[in-house]
């Protein structure tokens, strides 16, 4: 450590006026602006320091003096004008201390910027200078106009220290390389911080405590307004009133704040807003619903009639950006039911809310229940794979003309490029759903629901009597804690403060008792009155009339299914297994049949290849088309048969063909025919057209074979006309049918 050298002791000695840099900015500045007035801020003031050459040498003087100028807010650069120029008018301190004006570079491009910022331009440029070694001073009026935070200032300082760059404030120069100023700059800029930490602090403060009793002046969300007392009611505007009645309706109708902004813009409907800056702020504006605006709306508690603040916390990364988290609801500083009028109830906004989580799980991570579309999958959203437990989603395949859905489990299959999970046709499923809804919707089942729903609710009757005496008993206590607390000596501290705690606690008991008893009440009372009951019978009749309708969208038949059941699980083996988790609780399971492969549903009908191996034995295949054609029947995929068709078939089935059917019974062919009767095939041909030999046609050319020669088989004769000859077969058939 060195010694205590004359020039150290100099900079003690120059260092301790510093300390006035304690006082708030702008009490010097109110106080330089009464004693000055207009002019030169520096007029009348003693130099910085009377040792201050001391400090600046030649090298410094070499390189540039650069100004920093900053002020935090714009409204204090056209206000606080006199704190501006005194600190334009540092320029006059450099002159004195020996930089000319052509080498004093004044930095003011952050004005308007907050000390904390970390992403003020002009300080960036200033450390870029000073890291350079192109600075010789660097000029503040004070630490604050710097910096800020710690952070920034401590890294100015090292720099400054390294490059051997002074830094002057109008208290002082000050050298960072020495430990004594670099001690006193340190302070400086830790009171700065601190200074800046105790003014938010002390406006944050009353911030949260009007906030806390719902004081607080919030901008209001449009529909409502502020009276001239400070108490905020409904917008009196009646068309506002409507247009956002219509936006609540609207959803809970649809269920999709996308589908609400269509009902809008399908109707020509306009929606209010206001502008809230410029010249024409507070202006009424009407123009088209966007699917921003719905998802405002139904995500503030405002409309439902509730005061809340502290919904969100800022926190700064490590890039210095400011991030805004939204927070539980546990975890709001302020959520005040009834501070005013609103729109809807609580537990419709509630209900709004569940919706769009589960519209939203429609395309997260794992997707769950999404709203329902105009496709025609009764099931979509629902359906969850029974071997992985993931939500299952949908593909389309287009089937003569018709939509199939498919569902299908395939998100870990992507993820792990691994074969899909489980894939089931949808329309056998959808198919069996359907039939179960229509079979459970009769007036008997309903009957037994509301049956079953009455013991229910004559026992939540005695258990709300049983709450009740316990809301009774913790009221009467809390009364004679009371009586307890005011008949005791108010001298007697120690008995009235363990009275008054006791007190304090029975209240406690007593607020909790009444709000679980509130809460259950709401949750249990739900008699059904006589026209409720006949409204829920008379669904047994409109339900399947309603469902059946060929008119009714897929849309509302989905949301039919979604009031009954909660989700499907499905699983497939041998069989398909189908568990139904109802709204109730109930649940049900079905099993089916696995459904044909689309190879399957092409194939023809076993006994149609029955019938075409029967016919093979006596017929060609043209012959067996014309024969089914003739009867009515079709192929697998509903077409009339063809020659070609039969020929696949046969081939497909392995079906024997019927020219080694004729084979098998030892008929010739030509070329055998024709040596056995030791002619010519022509011949051969000439004398089964004329019927004197017996042939069977194998295929439509026709190609044929021949039976084997008899006795009486004809021979050659000449002078012998062959019409004269008498033929082997009757008159009038050229050709013979081997019998099956």
């Amino acid at each position: 450590m060195r010694g205590c050298s004359p020039h150290r002791c100099q900079a003690r000695t120059a260092a301790e006026p510093a300390s006035v840099a304690l006082l708030d900015s702008a009490d010097r500045d109110d106080h330089a602006a009464g004693r000055n007035g207009t002019g030169d801020p520096w007029e009348g003031k003693q130099p910085v320091n009377q040792d201050a050459h001391h400090k600046v040498k030649p090298t410094h003087l070499k390189r540039s003096a650069y100004l920093y100028i900053r002020q935090s807010t714009i409204r204090q650069v056209f206000e606080n004008t006199e704190s501006t120029q005194r600190q334009y008018g540092l320029r006059q301190q450099a002159v004195a201390l020996g930089w000319p004006q052509d080498r004093i570079v004044v930095i003011d491009s952050d004005l308007g910027q907050s000390g904390a910022a970390t992403d003020r331009e002009g300080f960036q440029k200033l450390v870029t200078e000073v890291s350079m070694n192109r600075a010789g001073i660097v000029l503040g009026l004070e630490v604050s106009r710097l910096a800020r935070n710690s952070m920034d200032w401590h890294r100015l300082l090292e720099i400054c220290a390294l490059t051997d760059t002074l830094i002057l404030d109008e208290d002082g120069i000050y050298d960072p390389a020495h430990f004594n100023d670099r001690l006193l700059l340190g302070l400086k800029g830790t009171m700065s911080e601190a200074e800046l930490h105790v003014l938010r602090a002390r406006l944050q403060g009353g911030i949260l405590n009007k906030a806390r009793r719902g004081e607080l002046f919030v901008r209001p969300p449009i529909g409502f307004v502020y009276q001239a007392d400070g108490k905020l009611i409904i917008d009196p505007d009646q068309q506002i009133q409507q247009s956002l009645q219509m936006v609540f309706d609207t959803f809970q109708r649809t269920g999709s704040a996308l589908a609400t902004v269509r009902a809008f813009r399908e109707q020509g409907l306009r929606f209010p807003r206001r502008i809230l800056c410029g010249s024409k702020k507070g202006d009424l504006l009407w123009g088209s619903l966007e699917h921003s605006h719905v998802l405002r709306i139904l995500h503030n508690p405002r409309y439902a009639g509730v005061f809340i603040f502290g919904r969100t916390r800022t926190r700064k990364t490590i890039e210095g950006e400011s991030i805004i988290e939204p927070l539980p609801r546990e975890q709001w500083h302020t959520f005040l039911p009834g501070a005013h009028p609103g729109y809807i109830s609580w537990e419709q906004h509630e209900n709004n809310l569940k919706q769009l989580r589960e519209n939203r799980q429609a395309r997260g991570h794992d997707r769950r229940k999404s709203p329902p579309r105009e496709g025609p999958a009764l099931l979509q959203g629902l359906i969850i794979c029974g071997h992985c437990g993931r939500r299952m989603t949908l593909r389309y395949h287009s089937r003569r003309g018709q939509l199939c859905p498919e569902y299908v489990c395939q998100r870990k299959g992507i993820e792990n490029a691994e074969p899909i999970c489980l894939r089931v046709p949808g329309q056998e499923v959808d198919q069996a759903v359907s039939d179960l809804l229509l079979k459970l919707v009769n007036p008997l089942t309903l009957e037994v629901a509301l049956a079953v729903q009455e013991e229910l609710q004559s026992r939540l009757e005695e258990a709300d009597c049983l709450r009740k005496q316990q809301v009774e008993r913790a009221r009467y206590e809390a009364e004679l804690a009371q009586r307890r607390y005011l008949r005791v000596d108010p001298e007697n501290r120690l008995v009235a403060d363990s009275l008054e705690a006791d007190w304090n606690a029975k209240l406690r008991a007593l607020a909790e008792a009444q709000q679980d008893y509130e809460h259950r009440r709401e949750q249990d009372r739900k008699v059904f009155s006589e026209e409720q009951r006949q409204a829920i019978l008379a669904l047994a009749t409109d339900f399947p009339r309603l469902w059946s309708d060929p008119h009714t969208p897929d849309r509302e038949r989905k949301r039919m299914v979604r009031l009954l059941i909660e989700d499907v699980t499905l699983l497939r083996g041998k069989q398909i297994q189908l568990r139904l988790r109802f709204r109730g609780g109930a649940d049900q399971t079905l099993t089916l049949t696995n459904p044909l492969r689309a190879w399957e549903l092409r194939m023809t009908n076993s006994e149609v290849v029955a019938e075409i191996d029967q016919l093979l034995n006596a017929h060609t295949y043209g012959e067996i088309a014309a024969i089914l054609n003739e009867r009515g029947l079709r192929s697998g995929t509903g077409q009339s048969f063809t020659a070609r068709f039969i020929a696949r078939i046969q081939l497909h089935y392995g079906l024997k063909p019927r020219y080694d059917r004729l084979r098998d019974k030892g008929l010739l062919t030509l070329e055998e025919m024709a040596q056995a009767l030791k002619v010519h095939p022509k011949t051969v041909k000439t004398w089964a057209t004329y019927g004197m030999l017996r042939r069977h046609p194998y295929t439509d050319k026709p190609e044929c074979l021949y039976e084997r020669p008899r006795q009486d088989a004809p021979r050659k004769a000449q002078g012998l006309k062959l019409s004269d000859r008498a033929p082997l077969l009757p008159e009038g058939f050229m050709e013979v049918q081997c019998e099956a």
